[in-house]
């Protein structure tokens, strides 16, 4: 395997900034940083002052990505194409969705702000992601041949 865009300083920029975004909404909400609680809130709001914060945290996601990539900092990332069909990417985001709701969470909730929360459940679960994207990986690369 060839690692085709080593980028240490920018991925340890972005693990910092997304370990003090966790980490002020932990200080600032008392909510932990999971996105799929985050925009599932949106849809199934817990309270009418609840959405306000959760519209804009996704907002940054979202905004975020565009103006790295139009920083110019993001060079080297408009070549990354999907090689699924659309009707399996939408069949895998679904199953993604299962997988949150199922698992009380996402892998940001439970593998970034559960595990440096130590919780045990989080543990779990981000063991049981890791396995089945390992999993999937081998099933789809060796035994289809994907």
């Amino acid at each position: 395997m060839t690692i085709v865009n080593f980028t240490p300083l920018p991925a340890l920029l972005g693990g910092a900034l997304i370990g003090l975004s966790a980490a002020f909404l932990l200080y600032a909400k008392g909510r932990v940083a999971g996105i799929s609680g985050i925009a599932g809130g949106i849809i199934y709001p817990e309270s009418n002052g609840d959405i306000s914060w959760r519209l804009v945290f996704v907002l940054g996601l979202i905004l975020g990505g565009f103006i790295y990539q139009f920083s110019g900092l993001g060079a080297g990332v408009e070549h990354i194409q999907a090689v699924v069909s659309k009707p399996l990417l939408i069949a895998g985001g679904l199953l993604v969705g299962i997988g949150t709701q199922i698992g009380t969470g996402c892998t940001s909730g439970h593998g970034i702000c559960g595990l440096a929360r130590r919780s045990p459940r989080s543990l779990v679960a981000t063991l049981c992601f890791m396995a089945s994207a390992i999993v999937t990986v081998y099933i789809t690369r060796h035994l289809i041949g994907a």
